[in-house]
């Protein structure tokens, strides 16, 4: 029988990451930016998980008697035209974004980091091919290509998702080639090519693993656009459909009575503010946090 026991050079490893991910978040709650956006997002995190509880009615109830009330201690963010709570649909809301945030993540991240690693490290007719594909998504801003996407696929939140995807890879690509660029040439790569090492292992263990902390940031960064595209695709009527709860949505609903009205759009358009400020401030933490200059200092 095998011993399942991790072996000594396991746990030296295991450590070391402990070890890393403790400084890098000591330094994110050191920095007063930073640690506004963690506890944003912590919050984001937790009102979505324990939305049933935190929400004060039904985010779909409609009461006809009471529509476009402002905000008061029965409805503290008000009712909408339909007399539906929009705190409580603010909170259900959280989820939709999340979701669509952690879709487009799982989905983005690794595509554009293996394009982005295949073509700097391949180069030649494989780094043409790649980097002219990318350069067509490119071509088109990120809001026009996914409308075109959304349009051909069909408006709902799925679709919408797909689209974000779509035409939300193309700079994690480019960024993980530039990224192979300056490591391919590396003694290591060099020393792992002469014992034998396939081009999958090279990339799998050697090239990837170097370029993840950098996609990372950039990820994090592109949150607040994918965010705000997902908004503006419910706002358009091509995203989330009614009734659900997503935040673009309510603010399309709610223009036509923004005059007399202004709590429809102010609130779920403060909400968007906030969580896409909050994202662009944890990657500017992060980047700060994986910079080599700043490590060497802690």
């Amino acid at each position: 029988m095998t011993d399942a026991t991790p072996g000594p050079k396991a746990r030296p490893a295991r450590l070391q990451s402990l070890t890393a991910l403790r400084n890098i978040m000591v330094f994110l709650f050191k920095t007063p930016t930073s640690a506004f956006a963690m506890v944003v997002l912590a919050i984001l995190v937790l009102v979505a998980l324990f939305a049933p509880w935190v929400a004060t009615h039904n985010p779909y109830m409609q009461d006809l008697q009471n529509t476009l009330s402002p905000p008061s201690g029965a409805h503290y963010f008000g009712t909408d035209e339909l007399g539906r709570d929009i705190f409580s649909r603010l909170v259900y809301g959280t989820r939709i974004t999340l979701t669509i945030i952690f879709l487009v993540t799982i989905t983005v991240g690794p595509l554009g980091l293996i394009v982005g690693a295949v073509a700097g490290y391949r180069g030649g007719k494989t780094d043409i091919v790649l980097m002219r594909v990318t350069d067509i998504f490119l071509s088109f801003p990120s809001l026009i290509l996914s409308l075109a996407f959304v349009a051909a696929l069909g408006p709902s939140l799925n679709n919408a998702i797909i689209a974000i995807s779509l035409t939300a890879w193309p700079p994690i690509a480019r960024l993980a080639r530039a990224e192979t660029l300056t490591f391919r040439k590396a003694d290591y790569i060099a020393a792992a090519r002469l014992q034998g090492a396939s081009t999958t292992r090279i990339l799998w263990k050697s090239i990837m693993p170097m370029c993840l902390p950098s996609v990372v940031i950039r990820l994090t960064l592109n949150m607040a656009t994918v965010i705000l595209t997902a908004a503006g695709l419910g706002f358009l009527g091509l995203g989330a459909q009614p009734p659900m709860p997503e935040w673009g949505a309510m603010i399309a609903t709610g223009r036509r009575f923004m005059i007399d009205s202004w709590w429809l759009v102010t609130f779920p358009g403060v909400a968007i503010l906030t969580v896409s400020l909050a994202f662009n401030l944890l990657g500017d933490g992060l980047r700060d946090a994986l910079d080599p200059k700043q490590m060497m200092k802690r």
